[in-house]
């Protein structure tokens, strides 16, 4: 059996459906291929969305960042005015904070980094009334327009969204793009064979297999060491999270991982260790190993792309890497995505 698209999209987690959501705005006959993979990163991730304090360091990252949450508002608006209400979006604020000595230094930095525009520092007393289950600190960050998401309800939202355009999905995992020479001519998935004018990889951590109790209102708390506590309505709270980069592809909890979350969350937030444990979510994050992502044409091939490596802000940057990424493909080359090429690497 045999179809044809404009563009195939490799992955149906945020990263693709970013991308395809993109490539059907600007008039593209796209097609997802995606078999949802247990431990796909989407549906795992917290969920927090504060560029304006973000963690990484490294030339490029902070403008990225930024635009990525000043495109994630104008994406949520467009989405809600064409009657998506159900995207798992919730403008929250964030507090980072500093609890003792040992942590005011990496705090400072961040401050020097983020105190701009509606970034400003705070009362320890200012920060225990807006989270009142926390430990004490010494220092305060507070960022109003931070911001948190549900990975799993925004990607369907996209999708929906994208589907309403003519997007075409193909239920399977992709097992091979078919090359003729340096272009992609199709993805072979489940059966199914999609004939193709271009491909974009967004598998997630498979992409290299493919390419070789709180109320409503309480804001996020980030610690510039240690974990984050992420509020969310119904008097849940997401606490995370651990990092092993040689876990493999197996996402199931471990004992020690649970241990260090559960320790991290009575140091933080001692107000909420007789919170009941209603879930454990592993997630497996594609990562490179400078920290940044891998954007836009794979060098050696003329029409094959990828959109990938996003980490533990995949959440964030998606939306907006996965338009660079879609304008790439429609238009010719994108300078927004030249710091984040697989060329690096060579």
């Amino acid at each position: 059996m045999g179809e044809a698209a404009d563009v195939v999209v490799i992955g149906g987690g945020i990263a693709g459906m970013s991308v395809a959501y993109h490539l059907v705005l600007g008039g593209a006959a796209a097609t997802v291929v995606d078999r949802h993979h247990e431990g796909r990163a989407t549906d795992a991730g917290a969920g927090i969305l504060s560029p304006e304090t973000t963690r990484v360091i490294g030339e490029g990252w902070r403008p990225l960042a930024l635009a990525s949450g000043a495109h994630y508002r104008r994406l949520v608006a467009d989405l809600q005015a064409e009657g998506e209400t159900d995207l798992g979006y919730g403008r929250t604020g964030l507090l980072a904070v500093a609890f003792a000595d040992w942590d005011v230094e990496t705090y400072e930095q961040l401050a020097a980094r983020s105190v701009s525009g509606s970034v400003v520092e705070i009362s320890p007393a200012e920060a225990a009334a807006r989270f009142p289950a926390l430990a004490p600190v010494t220092r305060a960050l507070w960022n109003p327009d931070a911001a948190r998401v549900d990975g799993r309800r925004f990607t369907a939202a996209l999708r929906r969204s994208a589907v309403r355009r003519g997007l075409r999905e193909v239920d399977a995992a992709a097992e091979r793009v078919v090359l003729d020479g340096r272009r992609a001519v199709a993805v072979q998935a489940g059966g199914t064979t999609v004939a193709c004018g271009a491909v974009v990889v967004s598998g997630g951590a498979w992409t290299p297999a493919l390419v070789d109790p709180l109320g409503d209102g309480w804001p996020i708390v980030s610690p510039p060491l240690g974990c984050y506590v992420v509020p969310w309505p119904g008097g849940r709270a997401v606490v995370g999270a651990t990092r092993e980069p040689e876990a493999g592809f197996a996402p199931v909890p471990t004992v020690d991982g649970v241990r260090m979350v559960l320790n991290e969350l009575a140091r933080v937030a001692p107000g909420l260790v007789g919170a009941t444990l209603v879930e454990v979510r592993v997630g497996l994050r594609p990562a490179c190993r400078d920290g940044l992502p891998v954007l836009g044409r794979l060098p050696g091939l003329d029409n094959v792309y990828v959109a990938t490596g996003y980490g533990a802000d995949g959440l964030l940057v998606s939306p907006w890497c996965g338009q660079l990424v879609a304008r790439e493909v429609l238009g010719g080359p994108e300078p927004g995505v030249d710091p984040f090429r697989a060329e690096r690497f060579l």
